[in-house]
């Protein structure tokens, strides 16, 4: 059985993209079989972003370790069982086909609630959920009182993890290893940054998460993305000599896939 992977939130511009490509080509990179499937049917920037360095690569005469992407595959409503949901059959069909051939697959759902979200966060052996450094988007995982110290209650996006949780305990499969990741960190330790972290270790023993470091805000992530590129093809494309920012986001990489803790995966690069 592949290992699935789920990055998403309900939340648009928290960096699900950019972290499910990196994830997804470093885990190709070192050698295993990854699929990757966007569920975000209207925008599709993880789906471009594969697309586009399959482009990269035709242009430049380059071959470098990818992931397989595949679309959700249409579904004739005719062939659907009494009360069976259209978008289940999809995701399922499409699990079924990329299973047998991969060691992980990578979902990258939408920024917002859909019924493809939630089912795949159903299926999520490991889910990473991106989450800028602020309050704001704290609010997605639970609200609190007006000095940010004081969790009042889980919000929507936790409780539909929760659910999500409780349909595979009911399937007998294991537990999600949920891990949120903290992206956009300053880089001062200013006192928002301070009330951040301690109002996610709070809600972390309460509802069952691992935080792990994310990506600082940096331009190179822009850069890439018309080139289908991550951190890890710069040398492969002729950058000698990387910058400080750039060996500095490289590692945040590292220290991010090995926070994953992912079955047979070892950093290697």
């Amino acid at each position: 059985m592949a290992h699935i992977i789920v990055v998403g939130n309900e939340k648009g511009g928290a960096g699900k993209s950019t972290v499910s490509m990196h994830v997804a080509t470093a885990l190709a990179r070192m050698g295993h079989q990854t699929s990757v499937l966007d569920l975000d049917l209207r925008q599709k920037t993880f789906g471009r972003y594969v697309e586009n360095r399959g482009k990269f690569m035709e242009k430049s005469g380059l071959s470098l370790p990818s992931p397989f992407y595949h679309d959700l595959p249409e579904v004739d409503q005719s062939s659907l069982n009494p009360g069976e949901n259209v978008y289940d059959r999809r995701l399922s069909e499409a699990v079924a086909t990329l299973e047998p051939d991969s060691d992980f697959i990578v979902i990258d759902c939408p920024g917002s609630h859909t019924r493809l979200s939630q089912v795949a966060h159903s299926l999520a052996d490991t889910l990473i959920t991106p989450l800028n450094d602020s309050f704001v988007d704290f609010d997605l995982l639970a609200h609190v009182d007006a000095d940010g110290k004081k969790i009042l209650r889980p919000s929507v996006y936790s409780e539909m993890v929760w659910n999500a949780r409780q349909l595979r305990a009911q399937a007998g499969l294991p537990a999600i290893d949920w891990i949120v990741v903290r992206n956009r960190l300053g880089a001062q330790n200013m006192v928002n940054k301070q009330k951040m972290g301690k109002a996610l270790d709070n809600l972390a023993k309460r509802i069952g998460f691992r935080v792990a470091p994310g990506f600082n805000e940096r331009v190179i992530f822009r850069e890439l993305f018309p080139r289908g590129l991550t951190l890890l093809d710069l040398k492969d494309v002729g950058v000698k000599q990387l910058n400080i920012s750039n060996v500095a986001a490289r590692q945040e990489l590292r220290d991010l896939i090995k926070s994953l803790n992912l079955p047979g995966v070892t950093v290697d690069f």
